[in-house]
């Protein structure tokens, strides 16, 4: 009975996500020209996030208990990505078609940090809960995580729209982009080195397959942010920009997700096996 109304629910969820695209898709006012790339970008992760939205949903009824807040988390950041891409994606294209032969978008910078401020605290809280989800987690290391990510993305978003806020010198740009760039090494310390490694050390072989692709793709795949902006800084325009922002943000949303579902699955069969 319980997993039935679990299962209604997740259905209930992804009828209104649907209701939901409709409703973006019939109040949108932009068309996709096929020679703009950025917009192309724009629309692949648009759709990517919705699917992976609907994938997570569904599978949180096929994990244990303890993992189901973790697999809403992951639902949780794709789809506060999917939301503001449907927007940004809008964003860009009405600026691109307003440009004429200029063929220049506006790139949706106070969108993009809007999203990440919701969604990149959401995928650094997985550590977390993950950890939490195997009994071997402290709140203290939420709260250093949480705060990290904080710090990371407000001296981030300072640094790159200086332009359009009249209180940030041009001076401040660098000092901020390395306050930023501090925080984010920080959380790189804090899973690699610090209390997050020595936990998930007693976990199982699942987790910690996991853990490690979450920490990578933290590393790696977050690596791609501060090199973005250090490109943006020049004079090559905002194009590339946003394709690299794109597919970044795609891929590490949707590949975070799927590690902490492999991890669930993977522990959740496990345990089944056991009794």
């Amino acid at each position: 009975m319980k997993n039935l109304i679990s299962k209604q629910r997740s259905l209930l969820l992804t009828a209104l996500l649907t209701l939901l695209t409709f409703g973006t898709v019939s109040a949108a006012t932009s068309t996709l020209d096929t020679t703009d790339m950025v917009g192309v970008s724009f629309w692949l992760a648009s759709a990517m996030m919705l699917a992976s939205t609907v994938f997570f949903i569904m599978e949180r009824n096929n994990v244990a208990d303890k993992w189901k807040t973790s697999m809403t988390v992951a639902a949780l950041v794709t789809g506060v990505a999917w939301y503001h891409y449907t927007y940004m994606r809008d964003h860009w294209a009405n600026s691109y078609a307003a440009s004429g032969t200029d063929q220049i978008g506006d790139s949706p910078l106070v969108l993009r940090y809007i999203d990440w401020l919701i969604t990149v605290p959401l995928q650094v809280s997985e550590f977390y809960l993950i950890l939490a989800a195997i009994g071997v987690a402290s709140a203290a290391l939420f709260w250093r995580l949480f705060g990290a990510s904080i710090v990371m993305l407000v001296a981030g978003f300072l640094a790159e729209a200086n332009e359009s806020i009249d209180a940030i010198s041009d001076g401040m740009v660098w000092p901020l982009f390395i306050v930023g760039l501090l925080a984010w090494i920080y959380i790189i310390y804090e899973i690699w080195a610090g209390e997050a490694k020595e936990s998930v050390s007693d976990a199982s072989e699942g987790t910690q397959f996991a853990f490690k692709a979450m920490a990578l793709i933290l590393t790696v795949g977050w690596a791609i942010y501060p090199l973005g902006f250090v490109l943006g800084q020049g004079d090559g325009g905002t194009d590339n920009l946003n394709i690299l922002y794109n597919i970044a943000d795609v891929v590490n949303k949707t590949a975070f997700g799927m590690m902490v579902w492999y991890a669930a699955t993977m522990d959740t069969k496990a345990a089944a096996s056991e009794e």
